[in-house]
């Protein structure tokens, strides 16, 4: 029924390939989310660089603030980057595994794709 979609499964060299591309995407959005975060803790809490680092750093990885918000504009910050934080990292780790993901949907396809052919 879908012959013409069949594709062989990619060479292992090539997956490693677009496994190690989607982790350096994974890390420049990381890198790119704790810059956002350092700037805002900098700036608009007026902490510390290695202050907003830390609470950039605590965020992003779900651990949480360290340090205490004085200003209401700071809290802002700090509640709206805590939820971009958690979708960053949701989305981060979606980047990550789509290509184990789609690699075993691929070869589960295939597979059930011969176990059809068997039956006609």
């Amino acid at each position: 029924m879908y012959e013409h979609h069949k594709k062989p499964l990619l060479p292992v060299k090539r997956f490693v390939g677009r496994l190690l591309n989607n982790l350096l995407i994974a890390f420049i959005l990381i890198a790119l989310a704790l810059l956002i975060g350092i700037l805002g803790y900098h700036f608009v809490c007026g902490l510390a660089w290695i202050d907003s680092l830390l609470n950039a750093s605590m965020i992003l990885a779900g651990m949480g603030p360290v340090d205490i918000i004085q200003t209401n504009a700071g809290k802002l910050f700090a509640s709206f980057y805590a939820v971009f934080s958690g979708v960053a990292f949701l989305s981060i780790i979606a980047v990550i595994l789509a290509p184990v993901v789609h690699r075993f949907l691929h070869k589960f396809h295939l597979r059930d794709g011969d176990e059809n052919d068997t039956k006609k």
